[in-house]
């Protein structure tokens, strides 16, 4: 390699080369290789301080997380019937987890917010002091599960017809006792996973439970319930639950003819909504009253015939449609009017419009169950075990009403959270209701 005459180097001797080692600083430590867990495709962000914390442990469960456990002495009684039951099978007499102790545990994941899951659940049963009061030992993973499959729901279904009928009414007066046995009638759907194949609703991938309720509107509290798939009829429903000397109101969801039939036949009677363009003959108007008017009745009058000719035979006794305004307007702007069919022949017209207005307390009895009570959050895939836990959250429901002597409530719920937790003392609890009861 050549190189231009006056570029070259000079030539040092060892003494000189010596003497320039001495005066270059030393070179820095090499630094150990930095690894990380971090995916590839994540590194940039991990460069930039973005990646995201680590995951929190779950949440740890220990004795005084369960502080208050002294309910649950009122209400083993109401459980220890089931003990034996789903253990037919059982011939060598070693079954850890009985149904009265399952159903504990699941009542406990209700009151306690610290329990949030199955696992949860399982955490909790290792606890001397919950094993001592509940009678039970640790309930796996597993016995959890099969526990949603062995017990079946319906004895639970009987303890609810049992508290409903020890519920006292919260409301009284004239329009309590012209409305006796007034009785909201709606479903309310509970998502589902894709997997719960038997839960059918939209699709394979949208999926859902249903259950259907029967609200009592002035005891303010549940009296029965069923559970199906996201499609289950409403109306079939409604026919299998049928009970004598109630006033069922529901919306145009039931409007079937013969189901308004079917309720007359059971001893009942009905208050339901028809739709815009039902078809009716009438048979006599009947004059406005100034109470009437003041509910925002426009009509009144006796039916001739409800339906086409097609259903002339269907109803076998008179029927009369009272149509209410509203004062709020659709969905496209016009102002809202009901369309209300009964049997109810004597029943003052404002008093119809009043009992649908009362329909509406069902709605937010599923928003309580759902959102607050957190029903919706589901410990079991398949249906038994849903319904299980369906209808322990409504015998929850009615364990406060009981308790209170009021409907639940948010701010009960709370108390009651805090007592099951350790941060309120029995007294305050105590106080906490009686208060309650002295609130008229």
């Amino acid at each position: 390699m050549s190189t231009m005459p006056g570029n070259k180097r000079p030539k040092l001797d060892a003494q000189s080369l010596k003497a320039l080692n001495r005066a270059q600083p030393s070179a820095p430590p090499s630094k150990p290789e930095f690894t990380t867990n971090i995916d590839p495709t994540q590194q940039s962000d991990a460069a930039l301080g973005l990646s995201l914390p680590p995951p929190k442990p779950p949440t740890q469960i220990n004795a005084r997380d369960l502080k208050g456990l002294k309910y649950f002495n009122l209400i083993n009684p109401l459980l220890e019937h089931l003990h034996e039951c789903g253990t037919q099978r059982d011939r060598a007499g070693n079954r850890i987890l009985h149904y009265d102790q399952y159903a504990a545990l699941v009542l406990l994941f209700y009151f306690n917010p610290i329990i949030k899951g199955l696992r949860g659940i399982t955490q909790a049963s290792q606890l001397e002091r919950l094993q001592k009061e509940l009678g039970c030992s640790r309930a796996s993973l597993g016995s959890l599960s099969e526990a949603a499959r062995v017990f079946d729901a319906e004895p639970l279904r009987e303890i609810i017809g049992e508290l409903a009928h020890k519920a006292l009414p919260i409301t009284v007066g004239k329009e309590a006792e012209a409305l006796r046995g007034l009785t909201a009638v709606d479903g309310s759907l509970l998502p589902a996973l894709p997997k719960m194949a038997w839960a059918l609703w939209q699709d394979d991938e949208h999926r859902a439970a249903k259950m259907h309720v029967h609200f009592d509107v002035f005891k303010g509290a549940p009296m029965d319930v069923t559970v199906t798939h996201g499609s289950g009829s409403e109306n079939q429903q409604l026919r299998n639950m049928l009970l004598p000397k109630r006033l069922y109101v529901i919306d145009r969801g039931y409007a079937e003819y013969q189901l308004f039939q079917d309720i007359i036949d059971a001893g009942s009677s009905f208050i339901g909504r028809i739709k815009d363009n039902a078809a009716f003959e009438v048979l006599e108007e009947r004059p406005i009253t100034p109470e009437a008017k003041a509910a925002g009745v426009i009509r009144d009058a006796i039916m001739k015939r409800l339906g086409t000719e097609h259903h002339k035979n269907v109803l076998k006794q008179s029927v009369r449609i009272v149509i209410v305004v509203t004062g709020k307007t659709d969905s496209n702007g016009q102002p809202d009017v009901l369309i209300l069919a009964t049997d109810c022949l004597d029943l003052a017209a404002e008093l119809v419009a009043l009992a649908y207005k009362y329909r509406w307390s069902v709605e937010l009895f599923f928003r309580w169950l759902k959102c607050i009570l957190g029903c919706r959050h589901l410990l079991a895939t398949n249906q038994n075990g849903v319904e299980i836990q369906v209808y322990l959250g409504i015998i929850a429901s009615l364990l406060i009403s009981l308790w209170t002597g009021k409907k639940p409530t948010q701010r009960t719920l709370e108390m009651l959270q805090f007592y099951f937790s350790g941060w309120a003392t029995w007294e305050e609890l105590q106080a906490h209701i009686e208060k309650l009861k002295d609130h008229k």
